[in-house]
């Protein structure tokens, strides 16, 4: 069994997917619009389908996991409340370059710095508005 997070950008996708692939390295694995889903499949129920520019999946591998997103009905009010993504960096060093990728636009919610459980822990909400846990190292370690 496997849970994958699938965050909607409510029509960020596209942007989003750049921005994480910069900031984190991430892999494009799989990138579909609205327009290359077959005509009638990409109607949404109770409602007009999406643009056709915008992004009806993606798949990111980010490390040894894999993150999907959309632009979901595209109406531009993402919301990502009540949940946080967690990201182990390998060393201190690595720790720091995700959090201000992540932080570049965004807000901090706590700045990257030693804690009792692990040599740096910073916590920042990135310019969509996803949370995101940066940990690294156990304390007196890197």
């Amino acid at each position: 069994m496997q849970i994958q997070p699938y965050l909607f950008f409510d029509g960020r996708c596209e942007e989003a997917v750049a921005f994480y692939r910069d900031a984190l390295g991430a892999q494009v694995i799989a990138l579909m619009h609205y327009s290359d889903a077959p005509q009638g499949n990409a109607d949404c129920p109770g409602g007009s389908p999406p643009p056709a520019d915008k992004v009806m999946h993606a798949c990111l591998q980010i490390g040894q996991t894999q993150v999907m997103a959309s632009d979901g009905f595209a109406k531009g009010h993402p919301e990502f409340k009540g949940v946080s993504l967690s990201i182990t960096a390998d060393d201190d060093a690595q720790a720091r370059r995700l959090f201000d990728a992540l932080a570049e636009g965004g807000q901090v919610q706590q700045p990257l710095g030693p804690s009792f459980f692990a040599s740096s822990f910073g916590m920042v909400a990135d310019r969509f508005g996803v949370s995101w846990m940066v940990v690294a190292g156990t304390p007196g370690q890197d």
